[in-house]
């Protein structure tokens, strides 16, 4: 039987350690794909631990595609089928649409927008006091291109401890949101590529692409992430997903595919993946799900993050992490550009990620929403809708899908939840030129959702059914 110590775990909790070593092991090869995993009371009484353990770290590994199960026969390791070296890397040289105000709905399941007392806003008073007291020559100084190096060595080391991921801050590149870095990673990677996005998917993607003049193709999904037959079908040059949770299915990506996708990067210098990580922060079960730019040992992989999520819709600070091929492109091609985040917001933000305030505000934003999504979940299953509805996708992020059993068409159900101040957004309306069959399937994004009208929602859904 697989046996490890917990005599060095370091600062790992239990869990946490015997899901890295089994992990390790799983890519080292020690444990074959195929290989049935002892059972969770047996491992733990072997290795002297709780069951619970045991349960959390197997999670963790099924979460992330290492293993699955089977009912009433066990865990099994999943088959890789890696197509790429998958040696430790070494150090290497939302898209959330603005809203204006009250949508004046009873519950709009629509908006992104951040509850004011979500924002920490006495940590941040003080914050842009400090710099305003201690960096003045700083802020009358225009930072580089890429942004000024503190904030960019604190979101290095951030990503280094919680998403243990290696890069230099000079692979940093701060831009004031994603649809900015679009433009600059458009010219930079060339207008006479194919670029492509999920379907189905966050419809502004493609729209900013379009707007760009660069052609856009549509990736069909199945349960595991975009197709790798559609992207060799369609001679897709540059591939932009979101793999750790996808918007709007909820979908992770597991491991055995993001390495083909790797493999598919890696057979042509005209094939890059953007991963779109917009809110990994966010997850709220077990640890975040590793990047895809933490395994890619070809250089073909540009991360890309956002702080409208975790701070407020409003704050317009984004970043990239180029490969450093790329990097040294767009040093040499598209350096006049000057930073588009002020030197004011950029000290603050680096000031309050450098000194562990960030943490504690996503330790804090977990705690919330989890339980709004716990809140709303529990009055949906206890009312007549629990037999009705099926929930998919709720361990990630601010969203989950609702499918509703109803005779009703999906248009008359959208129009009869608007009549009960409910705004919806249908799984359907996300595809490209294509008639889905799942009807009725809703997108409820929770997070401006008030939790004390959870009871008062569900029965004016009930009502529409």
């Amino acid at each position: 039987m697989i046996t490890y110590t917990f005599t060095n775990t370091g600062s790992d909790s239990l869990y946490e350690y015997l899901y890295k070593c089994i992990k390790n092991d799983i890519l080292q090869g020690n444990i074959r794909a195929g290989e049935k995993l002892p059972s969770k009371r047996t491992f733990a009484k072997n290795l002297g631990i709780s069951v619970i353990t045991v349960e959390n770290a197997y999670e963790q590994l099924i979460a992330e595609g290492y293993i699955y199960s089977i009912p009433k026969k066990g865990f099994y390791v999943t088959d890789l089928k890696k197509e790429v070296e998958t040696e430790k890397k070494t150090v290497t040289k939302e898209m959330v649409p603005i809203t204006g105000g009250e949508s004046g709905y009873f519950a709009d399941f629509t908006s992104n927008q951040t509850q004011s007392e979500l924002f920490p806003f006495t940590v941040w008073t003080r914050m842009i006091r400090e710099v305003l007291g201690e960096n003045q020559i700083q802020l009358m100084t225009n930072p580089p291109c890429g942004g000024i190096y503190p904030l960019r060595e604190a979101i290095a080391k951030y990503l280094k401890e919680f998403r243990g991921m290696t890069v230099l801050p000079e692979q940093i590149i701060i831009g004031a949101g994603t649809e900015y870095l679009y433009g600059l990673l458009i010219q930079l990677l060339g207008t006479d590529k194919i670029y492509a996005v999920e379907n189905p998917g966050y419809r502004k993607i493609a729209k900013i692409y379009r707007s760009w003049k660069v052609a856009c193709e549509y990736i069909d999904m199945d349960e595991e992430g975009v197709q790798i037959g559609e992207l060799q079908r369609k001679r897709v040059d540059i591939l932009h997903i979101s793999p750790s949770h996808h918007y709007p299915t909820g979908i992770v990506m597991p491991v055995s595919r993001r390495y083909e996708l790797l493999g598919w990067a890696a057979k042509s210098n005209s094939h890059y993946i953007i991963e779109d990580d917009y809110d990994s922060e966010l997850r709220l079960g077990g640890q975040p799900i590793p990047t895809m730019q933490s395994i890619d040992v070809s250089d073909r992989v540009i991360y890309m993050n956002t702080f409208t999520k975790t701070l407020a819709s409003t704050v317009r600070i984004s970043y990239m992490i180029l490969p450093p091929p790329l990097l040294e492109q767009f040093y040499e091609r598209l350096s006049f550009y000057s930073c588009s985040v002020s030197n004011f917001e950029q000290y603050t933000l680096g000031k309050f990620i450098e000194e562990g305030f960030f943490e504690k505000h996503i330790n804090r934003l977990r705690n919330h929403y989890h339980k709004k999504r716990d809140i709303l979940l529990g009055a949906i299953r206890e009312s007549r809708l629990g037999d009705l509805v099926h929930i998919s996708g709720e361990e990630a992020g601010v969203h989950f899908l609702m499918e509703i059993q109803t005779e009703k068409e999906e248009e008359e159900f959208l129009t009869c939840a608007q009549t009960q101040g409910i705004r919806l957004s249908p799984l359907s309306a996300h595809y490209h030129n294509r008639e889905t069959e799942r009807k009725n399937v809703y997108v409820m994004n929770y997070s401006s959702v008030q939790m004390e009208d959870a009871q008062e929602i569900v029965r004016r859904l009930e009502r529409c059914v």
